[in-house]
């Protein structure tokens, strides 16, 4: 038990800048305190102590604003920042090295009792607000986006943004040398993506049209002229209409 309360220090130190003593990682970090009462609750779940796991995890739920169904399994050095508003459900499996930020939801999306919470493995981090949603797998070393919304697979290695998730992007690993590259600023954002595209394509046209033969040019110039004064001759008869109404 010493053991693994030292690693969860150790890892707090790793992912959180923030950290400027050991004291201060036990006493102020609800989401260390979360995982502390989670395996409490989770050994009591395992022996069919099923009311008294609820009831701590309840207890935990209360104390630190984070849920963590008993049922759930966690592998180790897994990391909870901040934490505040995350649910995690009964058939969620997580990995090692998996950190999550606050607002996070591993959801399921049916009522059968089945598998119906998501897999994340080793390596894996996502963003605050991000909901996980149904029995998916989050492949290893892959970035959930913040505020994403994901129910599909992901393979591993991804950076996964927007609503509904997209991978945007394959990368390299994420741990190297026991240190995390999160790089949040450099999320791709596929909807400015796209538009870029458009605005290239219309730019593309605009130039294919100024390629024309002069006649060609002349003419449309010309029909757009007739126009405006078809538009025109309209509106002055609406004008002399009205004026002679009045």
């Amino acid at each position: 038990m010493f053991t693994a309360i030292r690693e969860d220090i150790r890892t707090a130190y790793d992912r959180d800048p923030a950290v400027r003593s050991a004291w201060e990682v036990l006493t102020c970090y609800p989401g260390l305190h979360a995982i502390w009462m989670y395996r409490l609750a989770n050994a009591l779940w395992r022996r069919r102590f099923f009311w008294l796991g609820r009831f701590i995890s309840h207890m935990a739920r209360f104390f630190t604003g984070i849920e963590i169904h008993p049922g759930a399994t966690i592998g180790r050095r897994f990391f909870i920042d901040h934490g505040m508003g995350i649910v995690i459900g009964e058939t969620t499996e997580i990995g090692d090295d998996v950190t999550l930020y606050h607002g996070v939801t591993l959801g399921g999306t049916t009522w059968e009792k089945t598998k119906r919470h998501p897999t994340l493995k080793d390596g894996v981090i996502v963003g605050a607000g991000a909901k996980v949603l149904g029995a998916i797998t989050i492949g290893q070393q892959s970035r959930i986006g913040a505020n994403s919304v994901v129910f599909r697979d992901v393979p591993e290695h991804s950076t996964v943004v927007g609503i509904p998730g997209t991978v945007v992007s394959i990368t390299g690993p994420l741990i190297e040398d026991g240190k995390i590259n999160l790089d949040h600023h450099l999320l791709a954002n596929p909807v400015s993506e796209a538009l870029g595209h458009v605005l290239k394509m219309i730019e593309d046209v605009n130039a294919r049209i100024d390629t024309f033969h002069p006649d060609v040019k002349g003419k449309a110039a010309k029909a757009s002229d007739d126009l405006d004064k078809d538009r025109l001759s309209e509106q002055e008869k609406l004008e002399r209409f009205l004026g002679g109404g009045i």
